[in-house]
C-alpha cells in the first residue's frame, strides 16, 4: 500500500493511520472506536438511577450495550439542540430569570411557564424590561428556553 506523499490527507489523529502494508482494507486492521483527539475523558462504568423519563427512553432494551448507545446517542443530540437554541438575553433579564430559575429544579412545566413567571415576579434591577422579557420568552419555543434554563446552571 502506499502512502499519501501530501500531509494534508493523513487524518489528524496518528491512531487512524494505518501501520504500513495494513489498510482499511487489511482485515486485521481495526479503526480505534474513539480516538485520542475524540476521548477527553474516562468516565468508566457509573451507576445511574433510571427514573421515569430515563425508564421510558430504554423501554424494552435489555442488552446494557442498547441501553448505553441511546443514553449516548440521546445526550449527544440533546447537547446539539442546545447548541442552536436559546434566546439572547441582556444581564439584567439573565438576574431576572436566575432568580426565578433558583428554586431549583425546573420541571418542563416550569420551564413552560417561565413568562408567567416573569410577569409575577418582584425581582426589579437597573435597566430589566419585564415586559420586553415576557414577550421574548412567550415567542420563544420550547427547546429555546429549556437551553436559556440550561445557560443559567438550572
Amino acid at each position: 500500500m502506499a502512502f499519501p506523499t501530501d500531509m494534508s490527507l493523513l487524518p489528524d489523529d496518528p491512531a487512524l493511520i494505518p501501520e504500513p502494508d495494513k489498510g482499511r482494507g487489511d482485515p486485521s486492521w481495526i479503526a480505534p472506536a474513539l480516538t485520542a483527539s475524540e476521548k477527553t475523558r474516562n468516565v468508566g462504568k457509573t451507576n445511574v438511577f433510571f427514573g421515569p423519563p430515563l425508564a421510558i427512553l430504554a423501554d424494552g432494551q435489555k442488552n446494557t450495550l442498547e441501553i448505553s448507545g441511546k443514553l449516548n446517542r440521546t445526550a449527544e443530540r440533546y447537547l446539539e439542540i442546545l447548541k442552536h437554541h436559546g434566546l439572547e438575553l441582556s444581564e439584567p433579564e439573565r438576574r431576572c430569570l436566575a432568580h426565578i430559575c433558583n428554586i431549583g429544579f425546573m420541571s418542563p412545566l416550569e420551564i413552560c411557564e417561565l413568562s408567567f413567571e416573569v410577569s409575577l415576579t418582584r425581582f426589579e434591577c437597573e435597566g430589566l424590561d419585564k415586559g420586553a422579557l415576557v414577550g421574548k420568552l412567550e415567542q420563544a419555543s420550547f427547546a429555546d428556553l429549556v437551553a436559556i434554563v440550561e445557560s443559567l446552571g438550572f
